[in-house]
């Protein structure tokens, strides 16, 4: 499946950015290169997580895998651009079904073990999904009866499998030693990730080889990823955090990727040590935590090298204190399932006081940067005119070979993202800080970043309006040190005497099948909700007021 425009395969592929290879390619030339190295390694607590024992998977067991999986895919139906959606946590399995689905010539459709029967049942009728692969249950929720008692609703779904079948499907035979010839164009596409902004429902993120290739390998060379390398994944391996931060740069360098998630951070700080971590991903809260705790001169962080942080702005303190403690530089980035990215690490921004809320703006041509490709401009929401003087703030509009096509299936979305010149709209106000450096402002999507998880405070404005002792009703988002935010709703009740408690609210939108994290967490009764002349609410106003309260 190509999306991309021909002018646009063109473009990039005259310039080297895009070429040839696939992820597939690239895979199997580390199989032949270090078939012994180990590949994947499960988290330790992985029988408290799904029932099996963690295993270590070298780089010639995993291509075993991939293989005998995408026959057994290829058996049961899955054809050319047929999509798989697959909903597990990190473990071995999810990291090899993106190669085995792509290898039966499939495309992956990873969802988080979060998301219940609404969004499941969106996106598999959205993409006409195939199969549906999952655990039987996670954490008290059973996802393969959730899948099975969909599928009378889903004419397209053929098949849902459970974590055991697909570990069954990985040990079978091989037919001919090798999966049924599929033609991969690195220009097809490998992935379609999820995202939820403004919209109730969520968007389909396309994203090729190609895209996936310039995506990651700005990000390895910004942030100094090796040949080798060992790295710690603690995001959920379903988005652009783990997926362009973590995994193609692990299939990249051929190193070895070491799984964790839901957090835990005693596990994950025994990883770092015991795994000899070389690069991972952090949110600032667990930074500010490591060199805060008790035990942490005694922390063999040694060979850590790079740990990159997003979601929120690190604090300076904690950038100063790894680098002082165990030389570990601290590599800022903001990010989008878009493809969108902006690195602020040691190549473009050495200063660590500056790396704390300054981006290069790699847009800006009037220096050399360590990525090139990519254009970007900051635009007045209202006047849509350029801003250029220092201090001015605009929405970051994005262009560059790592950038999805379209939202998948959704025309209306990607006409209003995209202006005509093929400027991505990001939806994020950034302010032009200094010559040729912006800093993240504010968003203009009204959404709820939680645990970098997106919560669209329009779905759960939509859904909380249905409950029968709401009136009105507006979503916020709060601050929180370890989340980075979570949902705080603001209510009128139909009833003064008879407000809806919170648990109220969270069973009424666990019932409508809403995925947990996206459940309100703070509740503030209110005789009306503030709107302007036009009945547009002033979430501004209401953020400010839950900050006020929770400082007090």
């Amino acid at each position: 499946m190509i999306l991309a425009s021909p002018e646009r395969i063109k473009e990039y592929t005259e310039k080297g950015y895009w070429g040839q290879k696939t992820l597939l390619d690239v895979f199997f030339e580390h199989v032949k290169k270090n078939p012994q190295r180990v590949a994947l390694v499960d988290p330790p607590n992985k029988e408290q997580l799904v029932g099996l024992p963690p295993e270590r998977i070298t780089y010639e067991e995993l291509a075993r895998a991939v293989d005998a999986t995408a026959a057994a895919l290829q058996a049961m139906g899955i054809e050319k651009d047929d999509v798989v959606v697959v909903q597990l946590p990190n473990v071995w399995e999810l990291a090899m079904l993106y190669l085995a689905v792509c290898r039966a010539g499939g495309i992956i459709s990873p969802l988080p073990v979060q998301w219940r029967a609404r969004e499941f049942e969106y996106v598999a009728a959205l993409t006409e999904a195939k199969a549906f692969i999952t655990v039987r249950e996670f954490r008290g929720f059973a996802h393969l009866e959730m899948g099975k008692g969909l599928q009378g609703r889903l004419p397209h779904l053929k098949r849902v499998i459970s974590l055991e079948e697909v570990r069954e499907m990985a040990k079978g035979q091989v037919p001919g030693e090798k999966p049924a010839a599929v033609r991969i164009d690195a220009n097809d596409i490998f992935t379609i990730c999820w995202t939820s902004g403004t919209e109730a429902e969520p968007k389909g993120c396309p994203m090729s080889h190609n895209n996936w290739l310039f995506q990651s390998g700005q990000c390895a060379k910004t942030t100094g990823i090796r040949e080798g390398d060992v790295q710690l994944c603690v995001a959920p391996l379903v988005n652009m955090t783990a997926v362009g931060v973590n995994y193609v740069p692990w299939l990249i360098h051929g190193g070895t990727f070491v799984l964790h998630h839901p957090f835990d951070p005693e596990i994950c700080l025994r990883q770092l040590i015991q795994e000899k971590i070389n690069f991972t991903i952090l949110v600032p809260a667990v930074l500010n935590m490591i060199p805060k705790h008790p035990q942490a001169d005694r922390f063999d962080l040694s060979a850590v090298r790079t740990i990159t942080t997003g979601s929120a702005p690190p604090s300076l303190w904690s950038l100063q204190e790894f680098k002082r403690r165990w030389n570990i530089d601290i590599v800022n980035i903001w990010g989008q399932n878009e493809g969108t990215a902006l690195v602020s690490g040691p190549l473009d921004v050495p200063e660590l006081e500056r790396r704390v809320d300054r981006f290069p703006n790699w847009g800006d041509r009037g220096r050399e940067w360590s990525v090139q490709g990519i254009q970007t401009r900051l635009v007045d929401p209202e006047t849509r005119k350029i801003v250029t003087e220092i201090g001015g703030i605009g929405e970051l509009a994005y262009r560059g070979p790592n950038v999805i096509p379209c939202y998948y299936k959704r025309p209306d979305l990607t006409a209003k993202a995209f202006d005509e010149e093929g400027y991505f709209s990001t939806g994020d106000l950034f302010q032009i800080k200094e010559k040729f450096f912006i800093g993240f402002f504010e968003r203009c999507k009204d959404i709820i970043i939680r645990g970098g998880f997106n919560i669209s405070a329009q779905e759960v404005e939509n859904i909380l309006q249905g409950h029968p002792k709401v009136l009105d009703v507006a979503a916020v988002a709060m601050p929180d040190p370890v989340m980075g935010e979570k949902a705080c709703v603001y209510v009128v009740p139909r009833q003064k005497a008879d407000p809806p408690a919170l648990e109220e609210l969270t069973s009424f939108m666990k019932d409508k099948g809403v995925a947990v994290y996206k459940l309100p967490e703070r509740l503030e009764i209110v005789e009306a909700i503030p709107r302007n002349p036009v009945g547009k609410i002033l979430k501004k106003e209401l953020r400010e007021d839950i900050k006020r309260k929770l400082g007090a």
